[in-house]
């Protein structure tokens, strides 16, 4: 997502821990029965070592594989929808790393480096945060690119995710549980066709959607405040498939160019000449994907998701460097429009202010602002994707990395 977020309980606040819903229920909260994961039951087997020339085979003991703890092997398989929470398929609470990318150039003399390995496991307890909550967001959202089908409402769609989040991070409502709290990190985003960003079905909402909608997916999920921001794009018509790939290409170029001392303008430099060499053919129409130049990723700080820099998605000038121990979510809006967005349709976004007093008369004091769908013009089509990634002290994970994108 692009804009800044805050505490708060409120379901339509954009924030980094907020576990209630307001949104009317249409979706069962039921859990699923956990299933079991039987493992590898077959017996030790004997095998046929040696040869007839210094006397008869030997038999030696195969030993079975042993079972690694958490994940399937830990007894518990994910129900459908996902209602299990991750910290019981990962009974000992390490969590799958996300891609770990080695940095290159003048930085490679961090990889092996005692001093920023030592700083890099030093951070476990906060990278264990974000794989909890990234592990959450990649369950959840790889049961919605299945599940996902046109003839549902945006409401049941978003309320299929929100469940799901909030179940896997262990946080259903709003108690606090064990003290460390999680759940949504943001509203769900439900962008359709020429809105990019920021929208998502208030109360009541009845919209449907369509064979052929273009569909962005946002969803946020946290652990204590560790916001992992990530989105794609869902599409039923294959007349769209070059302007997923391009979006989806230009992402990861953002991921594979950002990195420690990295400038901003570079990076966004290199994913718009990726975005920008793709074209479209729409209703028999060949059109340029453009950059949605007033759109950017962002850096994300504990219980903030935008911490304060931006990352371009066109050429620039912005000279900022990303650093050491910084997190960013890295996306890419393209566009068949003009590339460009404005404020439209209804609001469903709103954050605290950063520096507002106690709530009190919200939006008309100036302590919640609101933050509307962003639209280029209608009937044209955008797409989005997006990861989080971390800038250890000796690589780079990209948390959200999974098998889907």
């Amino acid at each position: 997502m692009t804009s800044s977020v805050c505490d708060g309980d409120d379901r339509f606040k954009k924030n980094g821990a907020n576990g209630g819903n307001d949104r009317e229920k249409t979706t069962s909260g039921a859990v699923q029965d956990v299933a079991k994961d039987n493992g590898d039951s077959e017996d030790e087997k004997d095998e046929e070592i040696g040869s007839g020339v210094n006397g008869p085979a030997k038999k030696k003991k195969k030993r079975k594989p042993r079972k690694k703890k958490g994940g399937a092997n830990s007894g518990i398989a994910q129900s459908s929808p996902p209602r299990v929470p991750v910290s019981n398929l990962f009974p000992n609470h390490h969590y799958p790393a996300g891609e770990e990318v080695e940095y290159r150039n003048d930085n490679s003399y961090r990889t092996t480096n005692e001093e920023k390995r030592l700083l890099d496991r030093m951070n476990i307890d906060f990278l264990n945060e974000y794989r909890q909550g990234a592990e959450a967001h990649r369950q959840v959202r790889q049961w919605a690119q299945k599940n996902i089908k046109p003839g549902q409402t945006l409401t049941q769609i978003a309320e299929g995710i929100e469940d799901g989040i909030r179940a896997l991070t262990g946080h259903p409502g709003l108690e606090e549980g064990d003290n460390i709290k999680g759940g949504m990190g943001f509203p769900t985003g439900l962008s359709i066709n020429h809105c990019a960003a920021h929208y998502t079905p208030n109360a009541g909402n009845k919209m449907i959607l369509g064979e052929k909608d273009v569909m962005k997916v946002d969803i946020g999920a946290h652990i204590n405040g560790r916001i992992v921001d990530s989105a794609f794009t869902m599409a039923f018509d294959p007349m769209y498939d070059n302007l997923l790939a391009a979006v989806k290409d230009a992402t990861n170029t953002g991921v594979r160019e950002a990195g420690i001392d990295v400038r901003v303008c570079d990076i966004g430099a290199a994913i718009q000449e990726t975005m920008e060499s793709y074209e479209v053919e729409i209703n028999g129409k060949m059109l340029p994907v453009k950059c949605i130049r007033n759109l950017n990723g962002h850096d994300i700080i504990q219980y903030s998701i935008h911490g304060g820099k931006s990352v371009p998605i066109v050429k620039g000038h912005d000279q900022t460097k990303m650093e050491e121990n910084e997190i960013f979510a890295i996306e890419t809006f393209g566009s068949t429009g003009r590339g460009y967005v404005q404020d439209d349709m209804e609001t469903s976004h709103y954050a605290k202010k950063a520096d507002a007093p106690n709530l009190n008369n919200l939006v008309s004091s100036g302590i919640v602002e609101a933050y509307p769908p962003l639209c280029d013009v209608k009937g044209s089509y955008t797409a989005q994707f997006e990861h989080t990634i971390l800038l250890r002290p000796n690589v780079k994970e990209v948390v959200s990395r999974g098998d889907d994108y």
